[in-house]
């Protein structure tokens, strides 16, 4: 597959690895799934416990919102169900080292899921090629997360809504701005330095 054909519209960074045959290209999206979920993994170790909060800063969303965008919808998905489901399974790689799904910060995860794939379809549309929309696309992509996180936290931690949103969303505005930046500095730039290739 040529540079120029995979940088067109409909393409996310995912598909400019080339495949020679179908066979081939099953593989590398097997691999493009686990090593999203690996790398969602590790991130997730990166992890800053909140004094009060039960959610700590972690680099596991901006992970998987990485993973969504750059891989499309579909594998950005099977990347983040893998993450979650190994981690369900008892591999100790969500935030802190935990695992299981008891914990009242796993709707996260769950949010994360969906995020990958929203965030995911939209790249395919060209939503990471410029620094605006790809800031538009980390901002839908977060705000599906504590859609689903949120609620989640309020009913797993027997909290009322306002004050889940006071331990689970406000602490960490600023931080995601910060991801979003990163985001809007990195994907266009590789777009364009892979256009110029």
């Amino acid at each position: 597959m040529s540079t120029a054909a995979s940088t067109a519209p409909g393409a996310v960074l995912a598909d400019l690895l080339p495949a020679s045959s179908a066979h081939r290209a099953r593989l590398r999206d097997a691999a493009l799934v686990a090593g999203g979920a690996v790398l969602t993994g590790l991130a997730a170790q990166i992890s800053v416990p909140v004094p009060g909060s039960p959610v700590p800063v972690t680099g596991q969303t901006f992970a998987a919102l990485l993973v969504g965008t750059a891989l499309g919808a579909r594998r950005g998905f099977a990347a983040l169900a893998l993450y979650a489901a190994a981690g369900v399974a008892g591999l100790p790689w969500f935030a802190e080292g935990s695992s299981g799904w008891s914990m009242p910060t796993f709707g996260y995860i769950l949010g994360m899921m969906l995020a990958s794939a929203v965030v995911g379809a939209l790249a395919r549309r060209g939503g990471d090629r410029t620094v605006l929309r790809t800031a538009g696309v980390m901002v839908l992509g977060s705000a599906v997360v504590y859609a689903v996180g949120v609620p989640y936290l309020a009913h797993a931690a027997h909290l009322s809504m306002a004050d889940a949103v006071r331990l689970g969303l406000r602490p960490y505005l600023l931080g995601d701005a910060l991801k979003a930046a990163l985001a809007m500095g990195f994907l266009p730039t590789a777009w364009r330095l892979l256009d110029r290739g």
